[in-house]
């Protein structure tokens, strides 16, 4: 039987306008070119040197309440997701819901399980909303690239952000209808105190942790609905890169035709917190009243959410209110690795 049920009034994205192309990462550190294309990722966004995942959080936040045309004061809870956020100890969900007016009298949490954090924090929501303890409820997924200078890691780690305005279900563009969660504890990938850059157990990134948690969602999901492949318009999974999510999609039963347009990897490569929901943010961006969208979001540690959720008449009248997802894709300014290093501090400069 489906759990209760909660709505999407607002969606956001924000893409940085700098592009480093991984051609460029591997002729800095003498990768062949067959060392990478596995990947099926072309270049990834960057930050720029004014830019953290809490402004861009700010950013698709923006977006997101724009769409659900409500006043932020209206907001009761805000959920920060992120495993790269500008302070060790203060919360960032303070700051955006200060700089968009939803203090006081709001609940904010920053939010942490690898690139689920963000999901995490959907689905909290969408429990708080349709039990009535909230009406409505921010949730942020922001990143920035955190990866150690010529590891394997440096290839996808990208930055972005997506959010979504959760609440009721009269007047939502798009309705959860069911979800559910599978954890474990899989040491695929990790970052100790302290340490810049985080580590990955490669033995353990894809099938024991990424194929074997989202497939064990969407299958758990599958028993519980008596939904099938057949009955969505859209699948959405995690995107670490290009290859991923279309293989567990496949595997899953479903079709390139259902996968293609979800895929946001590789134009701007693995946005972590906002990879799945930014894939998400751009399926809705297009979806059609009636469209059911199947979204697995997936993080290391490790965790998948599966999402049925059904899109509404309500949805044609919110997507001319904000940025979509292709805007910000087409928007771009390519820099080389000297300017990426520089823009995300891995080279400082001694006055």
């Amino acid at each position: 039987m489906p759990g209760p049920q909660a709505g999407i009034h607002g969606w956001g994205a924000y893409i940085p306008i700098y592009r480093l192309p991984l051609s460029e990462i591997a002729r800095t550190w003498g990768w062949h070119p067959e060392q990478y294309k596995g990947l099926a990722v072309e270049e990834k966004a960057v930050a720029g040197p004014d830019e953290d995942a809490t402004t861009m959080g700010y950013e698709a936040a923006r977006n997101a309440i724009a769409r659900a045309q409500i006043k932020p004061s209206e907001i009761q809870a805000v959920f920060f997701g992120t495993e790269s956020k500008p302070y060790a100890v203060k919360p960032s969900a303070t700051i955006i819901a200060e700089a968009l007016g939803i203090t006081p009298l709001t609940m904010a949490s920053d939010l942490e399980f690898a690139c689920r954090a963000a999901s995490e924090g959907m689905r909290a929501l969408s429990g708080m909303a349709s039990s009535g303890l909230i009406k409505y409820g921010l949730v942020i997924g922001s990143d920035t690239a955190q990866a150690n200078p010529g590891d394997v890691l440096e290839f996808t780690a990208a930055s972005g952000a997506a959010a979504f305005v959760i609440g009721p279900t009269s007047g939502a563009a798009a309705i959860i209808e069911d979800s559910v969660t599978f954890v474990t504890d899989t040491p695929d990938f990790w970052r100790r105190a302290q340490e810049p850059y985080p580590l990955h157990g490669e033995g353990f990134t894809g099938e024991p942790a990424y194929f074997y948690h989202i497939k064990n969602a969407v299958k758990t999901l599958f028993d519980k609905s008596g939904l099938r492949p057949t009955d969505f318009k859209y699948a959405i999974f995690h995107q670490p890169n290009g290859k991923f999510p279309l293989k567990v999609g496949q595997d899953l039963g479903f079709t390139m035709e259902q996968l293609k347009d979800g895929l946001v990897t590789p134009m701007i490569g693995n946005t972590y917190n906002a990879s799945a929901l930014m894939g998400f943010a751009k399926v809705l961006d297009k979806a059609k009243p009636g469209d059911r969208i199947l979204l697995a979001p997936f993080g290391s540690g490790a965790g998948s959410d599966a999402y049925s959720i059904v899109v509404t008449d309500a949805v044609e009248a919110k997507k001319p209110l904000a940025p979509t997802v292709d805007q910000y894709l087409a928007r771009k300014v390519t820099i080389d690795y000297s300017a990426y290093s520089k823009n995300r501090g891995i080279i400082y400069v001694i006055k």
